[in-house]
């Protein structure tokens, strides 16, 4: 899978603020203060659950941002799929561009989320993202954050592969929760955060779901390529890697169900996969799976 030489990007969905400095981790703003950060981490939208954070990460192909202003250099180094197919950070611009070009075609009323790129930490709705939060989606400002470095720990940490379609699970997986706070879907898990029959679950498996439902269409969207089965190992490798079960296991050495907030990894393949093979949203109903 790669991206169409002459497709053009489009860098405004992302604000590039890696190397500004970010403020040391504290309480989150916008009302809420540590409650609202748990709820980040914890339960609905960062990919690496329970704690179990690593070191500050590095940067992405050794961009030295801080020369510049916030969003200067993807604006000018990634304007086209050419660019997207040989730098890392113009790919992921390239990924989130045909990842909203579909829902925005697919689901009515759709809204742009931006995706803030950041190294070390940086001010969200929903408090400090850091390096050891994991990719997340806000609610509160409706934005997606994420160290780059990431997919590097992914790897090396984790297992996983870091494929194409590996790194763009990773971004669907967060725009499946934006699309699942414009459906008001998000308001259904109240308190209902843990344990494997849990709504906080359920949520992260369909926003896998829904991350299998881009990757069918991807190719539509004008900016990649046709996904490949050596693809779709990949981007079920990194669903894999993130599962409670394996996380636990190589962490604490135990897998406790009771204390899952995103599924087995078993579970995250499954619903990558019905999403990928359907194509159909509809078919992403966990809550009555």
């Amino acid at each position: 899978m790669r991206f169409r030489p002459n497709a053009r990007l489009d860098p405004s969905q992302v604000e590039d603020v890696r190397g500004s400095g970010g403020g040391i981790p504290g309480i989150a703003v916008g009302g809420g203060g540590l409650g609202v950060v748990g709820l980040v981490i914890y339960i609905l939208f960062a990919l690496l659950s329970n704690g179990s954070g690593g070191g500050p990460l590095g940067g992405l192909d050794g961009s030295t941002v801080a020369q510049q202003p916030p969003g200067q250099v993807l604006g000018s180094e990634c304007t086209t799929g050419k660019d997207a197919n040989t730098r890392e950070d113009c790919r992921i611009v390239g990924y989130i561009n045909s990842i909203q070009s579909y829902w925005s075609k697919t689901l009515s009323g759709y809204t742009i989320s931006k995706t803030v790129f950041f190294t070390g930490s940086t001010e969200s709705g929903c408090g400090t993202a850091t390096t050891d939060v994991g990719p997340f989606y806000c609610p509160v400002d409706k934005k997606v954050y994420i160290d780059l470095g990431f997919f590097d720990e992914l790897r090396t940490r984790f297992g996983a592969s870091t494929g194409p379609l590996a790194q763009a699970y990773v971004l669907a997986h967060e725009y499946g929760h934006h699309v699942q706070d414009q459906l008001g879907i998000l308001d259904r898990i109240g308190n209902d955060r843990t344990g494997p029959n849990s709504a906080g679950v359920k949520s992260e498996l369909q926003a896998d779901c829904f991350a299998g439902v881009w990757a069918h269409h991807a190719a539509q969207t004008g900016y990649l390529t046709a996904v490949t089965p050596a693809d779709v190992r990949d981007a079920l490798s990194a669903a894999a890697a993130v599962g409670d079960d394996r996380i636990q296991a190589e962490t604490q050495g135990q897998v406790n169900r009771e204390t899952w907030t995103h599924g087995s990894s078993k579970q995250r393949e499954h619903w990558f996969t019905v999403g990928y093979s359907t194509g159909d949203p509809n078919r992403c109903d966990t809550w009555k799976a």
